[in-house]
């Protein structure tokens, strides 16, 4: 005799529910598959456009939050750094995975720009990235000190210990570390970052012309803090705050 039969005590998902749960795993099939896009071709041009939002769920649990720029935002930046870029020109993006891929969408977009050397400093071993742990600011690849005449970076913290971490790794990386003044000899240089530490911000980048500019980095997923763009240049997208 054939014991009871317990299909009838199966759960069974209304029909509505079961099409939102296909919808949900072809979105995250494709997600997927634009991230094993990244990378794989991280060092290289991308075949199509790339948005932040492709990678929000993985990239949140790798970074540790969900705060990155604006498509705008992360343009602008983006722009400055090409701005009269070469072939030889290098683009050092701490910390900062938003503006390397608006840096990345451009060049994509339009071909007819020099190609400069774009590295990306960041806490993920899954990328051919480069590996950047803060808590070890100096141990980066020998083939980056003193290689880079643009830079930006957007430290994590707004303590003054993150942020002079920071500074130790873009002084590591800085071809020079002499004011941006229009010329090949110099560090164009840009800082995103709280309100609130502008004052450690002018004793680290002194040196260098660094201050406070007009331009307001706003964040995707919204952000309590009040933030800065802190740069040793003016340009059309910023002139220096209260000049």
């Amino acid at each position: 005799m054939d014991g009871p039969d317990d299909s009838d005590d199966v759960p069974q998902l209304p029909a509505d529910t079961l099409r939102l749960l296909d919808e949900f795993a072809t979105e995250k099939n494709t997600a997927a598959q634009k991230f094993k896009d990244l990378k794989l071709q991280s060092e290289g041009d991308f075949a199509g456009r790339l948005s932040m939002e492709v990678f929000s769920e993985d990239w949140g649990q790798v970074l540790g939050r969900n705060f990155w720029y604006t498509d705008e935002t992360a343009h602008v930046l983006a722009e400055q750094l090409l701005r009269d870029s070469s072939t030889t020109t290098c683009i050092a993006v701490v910390s900062a995975p938003s503006v390397f891929i608006a840096i990345r969408n451009i060049l994509h977009d339009e071909s007819s720009r020099a190609r400069p050397t774009v590295k990306l400093l960041e806490y993920d071993r899954r990328f051919k990235f480069v590996y950047y742990d803060l808590e070890h600011p100096l141990q980066l690849p020998a083939e980056l000190k003193n290689k880079f005449d643009r830079i930006i970076c957007d430290p994590p913290f707004l303590s003054d210990d993150c942020q002079t971490k920071t500074a130790l790794t873009v002084r590591y990386l800085a071809k020079s570390w002499a004011a941006d003044d229009g010329t090949s000899d110099g560090l164009r240089f840009i800082s995103c970052t709280g309100e609130r530490v502008g004052e450690i911000i002018a004793r680290l980048y002194g040196k260098i012309g660094v201050k406070t500019t007009t331009f307001e980095p706003a964040h995707g997923k919204g952000l309590s803090n009040e933030f800065r763009c802190y740069a040793n240049f003016e340009c059309a997208a910023w002139t220096w705050r209260g000049a």
